[in-house]
């Protein structure tokens, strides 16, 4: 097992689904942190450290004459461990210059930076994927150490069907603050179109996971909650299937090119719209029925969409 693996820890989640209908939504492996798209060792402890909780700074190097040292670290809550890694800092003066913008003084993505200012007051800004913090901090004639608290943590998403993973490129990801099972939730995404498998560093909290599986009606919701210095894997399960409409002569014929296809349900309600001749959608679960126009007439059959049971559709002219 990989390092990175073995400094995780695990804990239990428990995601609901919902698709038209309630849909479960399991989340498996659970534990910690990355810019949006981050190695999952952002988590592991530094190369060449085991994972000792000796706090960093412990000694702070001479500053040059006239300047004091000021060694910075995060933390992934109050009581946390050293962010090891994948941080953003930037110092800024705290007095505006004349146009009111506060100048930048220094810059790092060392994770345990020193930085040699003149004495005064400064506002210090740390990022860790979407999650930040700045606090402000003034200098005298002491070096000194301060600890950021950072309480974010890392969702990594996949989806499958009939516990067959989907390709990373037929599905994609929105994420939004808040729950959708409690009626509270940002109506704009926090981040959009995350991919499969990818690293998304978040502030803790709970956050609501749309997932689309094709271009269609296919889209699960569920509700995520992260935790500070951990990692959280959820799948999604999606009940759906791919199908392909073909308009032919006769069953096992070849498809008539130009035609213009529409998916509705039983009741009337358009899903789908495209021309060709053998369009493929991604469909939930459910009764449909295609209609196929070509040269001036129209076509329909009704079917049916099992998860998991990729299908041609055949229209047959009659």
């Amino acid at each position: 097992m990989p390092s990175s693996a073995r400094a995780l820890s695990r804990v239990p989640t428990i995601l609901m689904g919902l698709a038209l209908l309630t849909l479960p939504v399991q989340a498996q492996g659970l534990t910690l942190p990355g810019a949006p798209a981050m190695p999952l060792d952002n988590f592991a402890p530094p190369p060449g450290s085991r994972g000792s909780a000796r706090e960093p700074h412990a000694t702070l190097p001479q500053p040059p004459a006239g300047k004091v040292a000021l060694g910075a670290y995060a933390r992934f809550g109050a009581d946390g461990a050293p962010v090891p890694r994948g941080l953003t800092w930037r110092v800024f003066a705290d007095t505006p210059e004349a146009s009111g913008a506060f100048p930048l003084v220094a810059e790092s993505a060392e994770p345990f930076p020193v930085f040699f200012l003149n004495p005064g007051g400064y506002v210090i800004h740390v990022s860790y994927g979407f999650a930040t913090t700045a606090q402000r901090v003034v200098l005298g004639a002491v070096s000194r150490r301060e600890a950021f608290v950072l309480p974010a943590g890392g969702l990594r998403l996949g989806a499958d069907v009939e516990n067959r993973p989907i390709p990373g490129q037929k599905v994609s990801f929105d994420i939004f603050e808040g729950s959708f099972l409690q009626g509270r939730t940002s109506t704009q995404p926090y981040y959009r179109g995350a991919n499969a498998g990818e690293v998304v560093l978040l502030p803790e909290g709970t956050y609501h996971v749309v997932s689309t599986y094709g271009d269609a009606n296919a889209v699960v919701r569920a509700d995520v909650t992260v935790q500070p210095g951990k990692l959280t894997d959820a799948t999604v399960h999606h009940r759906a299937a791919q199908i392909t409409l073909k308009l032919v002569k006769i069953t096992g014929g070849e498809p008539l090119a130009d035609t213009q296809w529409t998916v509705t349900t039983p009741g009337g309600d358009t899903i789908k719209e495209s021309i060709g001749a053998f369009p493929q959608f991604v469909l939930t679960e459910g009764d449909y029925v295609a209609f196929a126009r070509h040269d001036g007439r129209t076509f329909n059959r009704e079917f049916k969409v099992e998860a998991g049971q990729d299908q041609d559709i055949q229209v047959v002219v009659k």
